[in-house]
C-alpha cells in the first residue's frame, strides 16, 4: 500500500490529466444530408391547416391564410404540397391571376390531379389540398372501400362570365383562377366515379359525391353541384373566395 506522501503526487498528476482531457476539442458530428422536402418540424409551419380536420372555422382560416401569399406557401410547404408561384398578370380588364401559381403533386397523398400542374390562386390550392386530404380521400375509403388515385377536373382558369356566360353578365371566379371544376375520381380498384353518371343515383357512389360536396361547403366560399342548376350537371364548382353559398 502506498504511503500518503507518495500517493499525493500521483493524485495531483491524475487530476491534471483529467482537466486537460476536458479541454480537448472533439471533432464535429458529420452533417446529415438535407431533404428537399423538410419534415413537419423543420418546415415553416403556420398552422398545419391541410392536416387539420374540417370544422366550422375551416373556411375562415382558408381565407385568412390564403390571402397572404407567404403564409399560404408556408402552409402548403409544411404539408408537402408542391406549389410554384408565378408573376401576377392582368390578361384583360376582368381576367388575370394574382398571388397564384402552379399546383403540382401533393406528396402527402397518392391521389394525383388530371390534368396535372394546374394554374390557380394559392388560396384555391390551399382549399383544394384540405378538401383532398380531409374529405375526398377518407370518404372514398369509408364509403367506397378503395383509395382515390386520380382526381379528374375541368380546369381552373377561364376568362368568362358565370354559367359560361349564359344569362349573366357577372364575372366568374374562374376569370381569376379562384375556382376549380371537379368532375370525378378514379379508384385503386379500377372504378371511375363521375358527377355526370353517379350524382342522381341511390348508390354508394352518389353518397360519396354528396359527402364531399357537403364537406366542400365548409372549406370553399362557394360550392355548386347539379342541385344548383343544369349548367353544373357534370361537375362540382369549388370556389375559394370569402363568399358563403352552398348548393
Amino acid at each position: 500500500m502506498l504511503s500518503p506522501s507518495r500517493l499525493s503526487p500521483i493524485l495531483i498528476a491524475l487530476g491534471v490529466v483529467l482537466i486537460l482531457s476536458g479541454c480537448v476539442r472533439r471533432p464535429p458530428e458529420p452533417l446529415r444530408p438535407s431533404s428537399p422536402y423538410p419534415s413537419r418540424t423543420e418546415a415553416p409551419l403556420v398552422g398545419g391547416l391541410v392536416d387539420r380536420p374540417i370544422d366550422g372555422g375551416t373556411q375562415a382560416l382558408v381565407v385568412r391564410e390564403g390571402r397572404d401569399l407567404g403564409r399560404c406557401l408556408a402552409e402548403l410547404n409544411a404539408a408537402r404540397v408542391r406549389f410554384s408561384p408565378v408573376p401576377d398578370r392582368q390578361n384583360t380588364a376582368t381576367c388575370g391571376l394574382s398571388q397564384g401559381g402552379v399546383l403540382g403533386a401533393d406528396l402527402g397523398t397518392v391521389a394525383r390531379m388530371t390534368p396535372g400542374d394546374v394554374e390557380m390562386t394559392c388560396q384555391t390550392a390551399l382549399a383544394l389540398s384540405i378538401w383532398r386530404r380531409q374529405s375526398l380521400e377518407p370518404a372514398a375509403r369509408e364509403i367506397l372501400g378503395s383509395d382515390v388515385v386520380q382526381i379528374d377536373h375541368m380546369g381552373a382558369y377561364a376568362c368568362r362570365n358565370v354559367n359560361n356566360g349564359v344569362g349573366s353578365n357577372r364575372i366568374s371566379a374562374h376569370a381569376q383562377a379562384a375556382a376549380l371544376d371537379f368532375a370525378g375520381v378514379r379508384l385503386r380498384d379500377g372504378r371511375r366515379i363521375t358527377v355526370t353518371r353517379d350524382w342522381n343515383s341511390d348508390t354508394p357512389e352518389a353518397r360519396f359525391l354528396k359527402r364531399i360536396r357537403d364537406d366542400a361547403c365548409r372549406i370553399f366560399g362557394t360550392t355548386l353541384s347539379p342541385d344548383y342548376n343544369a349548367v353544373h350537371h357534370d361537375h362540382l364548382h369549388l370556389e375559394a373566395t370569402d363568399t358563403r353559398f352552398c348548393r
